[in-house]
């Protein structure tokens, strides 16, 4: 596993003249590259950047994410996803029930409330950014949605790696979204969509077979061990994929589920992942 190189306000990064001026770095009088946030260096040919350690989401189109629903407005959406302002979900940008392709109607905006209501969780992809910074997101695919029945764990975004898949069913019987936006929601091993997504006669979603659907203790205690596993990985700065949550789970193993929160415990159970890439 190649070593991170970590840089402080004001360290050199380099005294090479070839390389251009990335984001978290300035050149000083003596054409020197030198950091101007404490962060991560990485390197893109001949460009240099600093990737702070701590600092609020800066999205990209094609991040997953996952988000919670503050405010309800006319056909539309806020949802806070972690970074400097709120991102925007359009009525226009998710899917109706049942896939219905159709121009959104006034019916839709009096159910607006049916379909995502305040302080519902959701997996959501980013779809635009604005100038300002702020995100427009999108649900139009079927693996995105409400999230019901799970835990979501904060972590800081410059821990979790990028990846092409950050949907993973993992090996011990759970689902984890690794949200580029450092939302972490872990639930039980998801169910097909088509089993989630029922109609009535009026085009509603019904929810019954929903609320039949309980979590068993053996289930909960996963979860539960998953939670703790990721927040070692986060105290001890180590990169979150599907790999290192996979290798620190099997590694927790020999613990109780409380265990894992001791110091000296999540120094083991984290070793295994320092080794990956």
């Amino acid at each position: 596993m190649e070593t991170l190189h970590l840089v402080a306000p004001g360290d050199v990064i380099t005294t090479d003249t070839g390389f251009m001026r990335g984001h978290g770095t300035y050149h000083s009088d003596d054409g020197k590259l030198v950091a101007s946030v404490a962060g991560v260096v990485q390197r893109i040919n001949r460009l240099i950047s600093v990737r702070p350690l701590q600092s609020r989401y800066a999205g990209e189109v094609g991040d997953v994410v996952v988000g919670r629903i503050v405010e309800v407005q006319q056909k539309r959406w806020k949802v806070d996803t972690f970074s400097r302002l709120e991102s925007v979900l359009l009525l226009s940008s998710i899917n109706l029930p049942g896939g219905v392709l159709r121009r959104r109607s006034a019916q839709d905006e009096l159910m607006m409330r049916t379909y995502f209501t305040e302080g519902d969780l959701i997996s959501a992809e980013v779809q635009q950014v604005f100038s300002d910074g702020s995100l427009s997101l999108h649900t139009r695919s079927l693996k995105y949605g409400k999230l019901k029945k799970g835990c979501l764990i904060t972590v800081p975004p410059s821990l979790v790696k990028r990846c092409k898949n950050h949907f993973h069913n993992m090996l011990c019987g759970a689902s984890v979204i690794i949200g580029n936006n450092g939302y972490v929601w872990i639930s039980s091993m998801e169910v097909d969509q088509e089993d989630q997504i029922l109609l009535n006669p009026r085009d509603e979603p019904d929810t019954t077979r929903e609320k039949d659907i309980a979590i068993t203790r053996e289930e909960r205690e996963t979860i539960a061990r998953l939670r703790n596993c990721i927040q070692a990985l986060v105290a001890r700065k180590l990169t979150l994929f599907d790999t290192s949550i996979q290798y620190t789970f099997d590694a927790s193993r020999g613990y109780e589920v409380k265990e894992l929160l001791r110091e000296d415990v999540m120094q083991e159970i984290t070793e295994p992942a320092r080794n990956i890439d």
